[in-house]
C-alpha cells in the first residue's frame, strides 16, 4: 500500500510530502543477519544498505550508464544521509548554515525485531557434492554458506556458527517512506530488490534471499519497470556494479529447474559454483604468487594468494550472484544467477583482456546444454 503524507516537522509543500509503502518481507531460504552477538535478528539496516545498493543502480541507468560519480555520491548522500559531503546546508531563520553530516531523508520500519527462529542445534546438514580439489564429500551448505556456517572440531556435521538465524518462511511488515521527488528511483529500487535482493553473510550465494511485495497483496510486483541492462563488455568501463549484463544472447541471468525445498536448491547451486570455479585450473597444486584466471572471480582464493594483493589485503567479491526466488506455482523454489559486470578496482591492476576471457567463459559454462539451467529475461 502506499500512501502519502506530510513530514510532521514542517508545513505542507511538494518538496516536504513523502511517500509511504507498506510491503512483506518474506525469507525464502534462511538469512544470517547478525545482530551485535552475530546471532540472526529483524534489523533494518542491512535493508536499507540494500535499498541504497539499488538506488545507484537506477541512478546510473538513467544517466545512460555514465553517471558521474560524484554528482550520484551527492544526491545519495542528501538522500540517505552522510557525514562526508563539504558542500552541504540548512537554512535556518533564512540563513544557510554549513554542515557536515545529515539524516537519512528515507525511513524503515519493521513491525518486528525478533531474533531468528532457526537455532542452531535444530541446523540439519545439506546433501553432500563432490569438489574435484577436496579428497572428501563437501556439505552443500559448509560450501556455499562458510563464515555463518561452520564444521566445529571433530564434529561430522556443519552447524550455525551462531546462536540463531533467520528461518527460510518467517515474514514481517517493512513500511518505507520517501521524499516524493525521490518516490520513482524508490520504487524501481524496491522492485530490484524484490528480483535480485540478498541479505546477510553469503548474500552473494543465495543466502538471505527475500520477496518483497506490496501489502495488501494484489497491488502489483514492479511490471513494467524497465531492467537495468548494459552489454556487459561496457559494463567494464566501471568499477562498481552499475548494471545487469546482457549479450547477443539476452540479459545475462540463468534459472534452475524448480525444487521443493531450498535444501535440494542449494545442493545444484552448490555444483554449479564448483563446476564453474574450478574450470580455471591453477598451474601449480602450490600457490606461486601470481594472478590467475580464478582469481578474477573473486578473491581471496583458498591456499591460493596473489602476493600483492595479499600484502594490501585486497578482497574482490564475486561479480556473479545467486538468488532464490518462488517458482510461478508459488509452492516450488528457482535459483537465480546472474552478473553484474565491472572492472575490479585500480588495486587490483586488471588486465581488461583477462577479465573479459574469464567472464566469457563462465557465460560459455553457464550456457551449455549439460548445465540445468535456462536463460531467462529478467
Amino acid at each position: 500500500m502506499t500512501t502519502m503524507i506530510d513530514s510532521p516537522a514542517l508545513p505542507a509543500t511538494a518538496a516536504n510530502r513523502m511517500q509511504t509503502y507498506t510491503l512483506e518481507l518474506k525469507f525464502l531460504i534462511p538469512a544470517f543477519m547478525g545482530d551485535a552477538e552475530q546471532s540472526g535478528r529483524w534489523r533494518t539496516p542491512p535493508f536499507k544498505a540494500q535499498l541504497r545498493q539499488w538506488w545507484r543502480v537506477v541512478y546510473a541507468q538513467d544517466a545512460q550508464f555514465k553517471p558521474s560519480v560524484e554528482a550520484m555520491r551527492r544526491e545519495e548522500g542528501l538522500l540517505f544521509g552522510h557525514a562526508w559531503l563539504e558542500d552541504d546546508f540548512f537554512t535556518r531563520d533564512g540563513k544557510r548554515i554549513k554542515t557536515s553530516a545529515r539524516r537519512s531523508e528515507v525511513r524503515l520500519r519493521l513491525d518486528k525485531w525478533n531474533e531468528g527462529g532457526l537455532r542452531a542445534a535444530h541446523w540439519s546438514a545439506l546433501g553432500t557434492v563432490t569438489h574435484p580439489e577436496v579428497r572428501q564429500a563437501v556439505a552443500s551448505d559448509l560450501y556455499l554458506g562458510y563464515g555463518p556456517v561452520v564444521l566445529p572440531r571433530g564434529a561430522q556435521r556443519p552447524t550455525l556458527k551462531a546462536n540463531a538465524a533467520i528461518q527460510a518462511g518467517e515474514s514481517a511488515v517493512l513500511s518505507v517512506a520517501v521524499p516524493a521527488e525521490h518516490a520513482d528511483r524508490i520504487e524501481q529500487a524496491m522492485a530490484l530488490m524484490h528480483r535480485y535482493g540478498t541479505v546477510g553473510g553469503r548474500s552473494r550465494n543465495g543466502w538471505g534471499s527475500y520477496s518483497l511485495l506490496p501489502l495488501p497483496p494484489g497491488e502489483g510486483r514492479g511490471e513494467g519497470k524497465v531492467l537495468p541492462l548494459r552489454d556487459w563488455r561496457a559494463c567494464l568501463d566501471l568499477d562498481w556494479p552499475h548494471a545487469i549484463g546482457k549479450d547477443e544472447k539476452g540479459p545475462l541471468v540463468w534459472q534452475t529447474q524448480p525444487h521443493a525445498d531450498w535444501r535440494a536448491l542449494m545442493k545444484t547451486l552448490a555444483i554449479i559454483k564448483i563446476g564453474l570455479r574450478t574450470q580455471f585450473e591453477f598451474p601449480n597444486d602450490r600457490p606461486d604468487g601470481a594472478v590467475h584466471d580464478r582469481h578474477w572471480l573473486s578473491y581471496p582464493v583458498t591456499t591460493h594468494h596473489v602476493n600483492s594483493w595479499r600484502q594490501n589485503n585486497l578482497r574482490l567479491p564475486n561479480q556473479l550472484r545467486f538468488k532464490v526466488r518462488e517458482a510461478t506455482d508459488g509452492q516450488q523454489l528457482v535459483g537465480v544467477i546472474f552478473h553484474m559486470p565491472h572492472l575490479p578496482p585500480p588495486a587490483f591492476h586488471p588486465n581488461r583482456t583477462a577479465v573479459e576471457r574469464v567472464w566469457q567463459q563462465v557465460h560459455a559454462f553457464l550456457d551449455a546444454p549439460t548445465q540445468p539451467l535456462s536463460r531467462i529475461k529478467d
